[in-house]
């Protein structure tokens, strides 16, 4: 028996947050007037996609995007789930306050922030006081794709089951480390690869194909052998096209180039260090 599950990760739209260089991964808040737009889009876009499940991180800019993409579905509507695994990383004391690009290489996380200063984490187990680190989110990342995808994955291998499509809405690091920890249960993905640097209600595509599967089999989040799995789409969002800013308001806020570091900090992309400075570098 052989059976398959889509799961299709998607980045919330853009909340006033986004619009601020500032440190944004608890705090909550809303869309901007052009990220209601972006997930209106999203929706249209998905509204002949039926998904059986919607997986939503509880945090405004991510439940009101998936609410976008469930309100377009048809009847008869997806189970839709929010929950706090599915939110970004946590970045404690920082949250909130203004995202500094540079740090010398020999600053001290503890001696930046006795300045007034907040800049990118380095390595895996850094993190601010209160906060997560990414071997933390890896961690939570974890559980959530062992409590809400791999039950689909159970499901379809127990039911031969090929119509299983999941849509799970949540933030640009987290979707990162949610997508390498599904493709470490494949035996025939290379994990290396980091799927960050996701835009703004942008969706990235992992196929699972079941072989073999047996009535009495469950899976774990553990290396499954059935198991094989094929990113087909990366950053997708080309149903944006004809989104243009408004003006007036939040949504008429002009592109400011100096905003790229956050942006695409929290789309995904890492720091590292060259050269003394940190720089920004999508991994």
């Amino acid at each position: 028996m052989s059976s398959s599950v889509i799961i299709t990760f998607i980045r919330h739209a853009e909340s006033t947050d986004n619009l601020q260089p500032i440190w944004a991964g608890w705090k909550d808040a809303p869309l901007s007037n052009h990220g209601m737009n972006q997930a209106r889009a999203l929706g249209e876009f998905f509204a002949d996609t039926h998904f059986t499940a919607i997986y939503a991180s509880d945090l405004k800019r991510a439940f009101t995007t998936a609410q976008a993409l469930y309100k377009q579905q048809k009847d008869p509507k997806p189970i839709y789930v929010s929950s706090e695994l599915l939110r970004e990383q946590n970045f404690g004391i920082a949250e909130g306050k203004p995202f500094s690009r540079r740090r010398g290489p020999y600053d001290t996380l503890e001696a930046e922030m006795k300045c007034g200063s907040y800049p990118p984490l380095r390595g895996l187990d850094e993190k601010y006081p209160g906060g997560e680190s990414l071997i933390d989110l890896a961690e939570r990342s974890k559980k959530a794709i062992t409590q809400l995808v791999l039950p689909h994955m159970q499901k379809a291998a127990r039911e031969g089951s090929t119509g299983i499509h999941i849509a799970v809405v949540s933030h640009g690091l987290c979707l990162g480390e949610m997508i390498s920890e599904l493709l470490k249960t494949s035996l025939n993905q290379a994990v290396e690869t980091k799927y960050y640097g996701l835009e703004n209600t942008a969706w990235t595509r992992v196929v699972v194909n079941i072989e073999g599967a047996q009535e009495s089999q469950s899976i774990d989040v553990d290396q499954h052998p059935l198991m094989v799995m094929h990113v087909t789409d990366v950053n997708r969002h080309s149903h944006l096209d004809t989104i243009i800013r408004q003006r007036g308001g939040i949504g008429s806020a002009a592109f400011d180039p100096e905003q790229r570091d956050i942006r695409e900090f929290f789309g995904g992309a890492r720091a590292r260090v060259t050269n003394g400075e940190d720089i920004m570098d999508n991994a």
